[in-house]
């Protein structure tokens, strides 16, 4: 700017004295006449009066502003006010490591959260960042999230930091590699050693490296058959009887030996007894519900758990009796094992306050001979419809690694990062000092037996059909064989989900 306008006023010098010059010229004639020297303007700018600008001075282009992305909360946990000052704390931390980014953080409450997601995307005015949110707050904006895999890729994002069936389950077919792993909560067998040691029965075993199991002095293994006699032997009557003796009063039973902690939909059980698969295919408007006929075979087992003749696990209605706890049967000490992801942990209050104890065992082996456990996860997704779908995975990035040593434990879930692991165990043992590390080294081997794809996958108009699938698994427990076809029941489901898919 300095040296313009002395530029400026150079110029406007010499001007002046062209213009005193021609003032005092004589009259002009025919013949040319010379001008004094001391009058004629001088052709080029002295040196001193501009000197030329170093190259070092030369105007610098204007600084590129930092891009903003949105960090929308309220889908799932996150929206206490513990939790937002750490949150905050987050955001922080990310906007004073650099400064290409703004990262925004905008919470909603829970009740509201859905319908003002939903309304920002309608508009094109969605958030960048989703989360953390769950399987089923997910599925209800399938379509909407960006494949991941770009970017990834891009960046050079090690994926291998996460266990691969982890990284799998957020794999969709249709829509790509939709998310990545944060907050876990692997499956294991919960089971009470008292329990066992009444009625003379070995532990589960502990480390999917040896699945064996000593039954009646032979060595067999851990599969849903011997898990399944087990959990016969392990359900007693009033009289002591197990539900495999004659003279067992079924009427009168004080003590299951298997229950499906708050597992009782018909996706949870027949990913555990039968692995994942996708239970919807083909396009749309013709969708068509695929359940294999291994769910309906796992259906059938946990069906004549409850009213067989050597029953093993609860009914609907002695779950939710006041003496099995009001359908928390593990928590209540009627139940010798419990298969469940590890945030059941929450709710053991009351069984270690009355003296109980607990450890993890190995989930049965399928029988396909592959084990198949549930890992309940939370995590954040990238909106599909984002300008600055790079600026959005970086700070994705920074939440699943730096970010989660601030965020997971206020979260109250476990890392899905091995090395970060030791640490959430550490917390849990000062609520549960009596588990074994070995214990939780089971839960730890849980992530390798992810269900991919997730008992919660998305499906078309997925609330209509996730409450049909869940009418199915409540009228088996609540409704006898001779009130109830099967078969029927079976293929009435089917034919709802076929309608439902195609609404």
């Amino acid at each position: 700017m300095r040296k313009s306008l002395l530029k400026l006023l150079s110029l406007l010098a010499i001007a002046m004295i062209v213009l005193a010059a021609c003032s005092s010229a004589p009259e002009v004639t025919d013949e040319p006449m010379d001008e004094p020297a001391v009058d004629e303007p001088a052709v080029d700018e002295p040196a001193t009066e501009e000197p030329a600008e170093p190259a070092t001075e030369e105007p610098m282009d204007e600084p590129m502003e930092a891009v903003e992305i949105r960090w929308f909360v309220g889908m799932g946990t996150g929206t206490n006010p513990e939790q937002i000052e750490v949150q905050e704390e987050v955001v922080a931390d990310f906007n004073a490591s650099q400064d290409a980014i703004v990262l925004v953080l905008e919470i909603v409450p829970f009740d509201s959260a859905k319908d003002t997601l939903a309304t920002q995307i309608a508009s094109g005015a969605g958030p960048d960042i989703i989360g953390p949110v769950g399987w089923g707050g997910s599925n209800a904006f399938a379509g909407q999230f960006l494949d991941l895999s770009p970017m990834i890729e891009s960046s050079g994002f090690d994926t291998s930091i996460f266990p691969s069936a982890l990284v799998d389950s957020y794999n969709d077919p249709n829509e790509g590699q939709v998310g990545l792993p944060f907050a876990v909560f692997p499956a294991a067998t919960y089971y009470n050693p008292a329990m066992f040691d009444e009625v003379g029965l070995e532990y589960p075993p502990q480390g999917y490296d040896d699945n064996s199991y000593v039954l009646d002095g032979e060595t067999v293994e851990w599969d849903w058959d011997t898990f399944t006699e087990v959990a016969r032997r392990m359900t007693l009557d009033v009289n002591g009887f197990n539900s495999t003796e004659e003279g067992f009063d079924a009427t009168q039973i004080v003590q299951v030996g298997y229950q499906p902690q708050w597992q009782t939909h018909m996706a949870y059980m027949a990913a555990y007894r039968a692995g994942p698969a996708w239970m919807w295919g083909g396009e749309e408007g013709s969708y068509e519900a695929t359940l294999p006929d291994s769910y309906k075979a796992a259906m059938e087992w946990i069906y004549d758990g409850m009213y067989g003749p050597q029953p093993f696990t609860t009914t609907g209605a002695l779950a939710g009796s006041p003496e099995f706890g009001a359908s928390n049967v593990f928590n209540a000490g009627k139940a010798a094992m419990a298969i469940t992801p590890l945030w059941y942990t929450c709710c053991l209050a009351d069984f270690a306050a009355a003296g109980g104890e607990f450890q993890a065992g190995n989930l049965p082996l399928g029988d396909d001979g592959e084990f198949h456990g549930r890992v309940d996860a939370d995590t954040f997704r990238v909106w599909k419809g984002t300008s600055h779908p790079d600026e959005a995975f970086t700070v994705l990035a920074y939440l699943l690694t730096d970010g989660a040593d601030k965020l997971l434990p206020i979260y109250g879930a476990m890392p899905s990062i091995a090395e970060k692991i030791q640490p959430f165990f550490d917390a849990k043992n000062v609520d549960y000092p009596f588990v074994t590390q070995e214990s939780w080294d089971v839960f730890q081997a849980g992530l390798n037996y992810a269900d991919s794809p997730s008992a919660e996958q998305p499906q078309p108009n997925w609330n209509e059909a996730w409450a049909r699938q869940q009418t199915f698994f409540d009228l088996l427990m609540n409704t006898a064989p001779e009130d109830l076809d099967f078969d029927a029941e079976w293929q009435a489901l089917i034919d709802d989900l076929n309608v439902i898919y195609n609404k």
